[in-house]
Parts: structure tokens; sequence; C-alpha cells
């Protein structure tokens, strides 16, 4: 009976082991140059100038202040979000799947779902 229960607990150890292993991984987590949010409940008037949030399996999304600064050049998977606060100097974005991800500029939606592979958009400058 002890050598189940010993066989069990290295089981679970493997298991929880394993996980976060996977959770510590380049390429699981939301950009350090974003502010990550909570996919759920999310209001409106929060989510600052850009949010893109995964909804289908995965996308490759690229963000960079225009002419300067690379922001984000990542895979992000399902339920993954990123939210960018500000744009002073504006942001060029192109989005690999444009039918995986819902994205809002200034609060409002826009329907990319119709948009072919690697769409790209330009948000203006905004002193916020």
């Amino acid at each position: 009976m002890a050598i189940v229960g010993a066989v069990a607990l290295l089981v679970t150890l493997l298991a929880l082991g394993g996980f976060f292993l996977y959770q510590s991984l380049p390429g699981t987590s939301v950009s350090a140059n974003a502010s990550g949010t909570s996919a759920d409940g999310e209001e409106t008037s929060d989510m600052g100038v850009l949010y893109i949030r995964v909804i289908g399996e995965s996308s490759d999304v690229f963000v960079r202040v225009p002419g300067g600064d690379v922001l984000m050049d990542d895979t992000m998977t399902q339920g993954q979000s990123v939210n960018y606060p500000t744009a002073e100097k504006g942001l060029e974005v192109t989005i690999g799947d444009p039918g995986a991800v819902e994205v809002f500029v200034d609060g409002e939606e826009r329907d990319l779902s119709e948009r072919g592979p690697d769409f790209s958009f330009t948000i203006d400058a905004q002193g916020n």
C-alpha cells in the first residue's frame, strides 16, 4: 500500500513540475513591454489605445512604434491578451491571423474576421 502511495505522489509531482516548466517557457506569456489584461469582463474604457485578445487557436502579433521600437513580435495563443494604454507616437500593427483575434482601438471593436493573413493597420499618434 505504501508503494502505491509513493507512486501516486511521484506522478503528481512530475505533473506539477511539467506544468510549471511549461508556464516558464518563452512565448507562453504576454510581452513585458505591454500590460497584460484579463480577457473576461474587460471594460471598454480600460482597454487603452490598443487591445488584442486571441479567441482562435493562435496568431502572430507584431506591434511597433512607426519607424522605431518593436514593442511586440510574438505568437499569441488562445486566451492571451495584450493592452497598450497609450500611443504617443502612434502604433503600426500586423495581425497574422485576423480571424483568430478580437481587436479594440480606443475601446471600439474592429472586425478583422474577413481580412487576409498578415493584415496591417496604423493607429495615429495620441497624447495620452
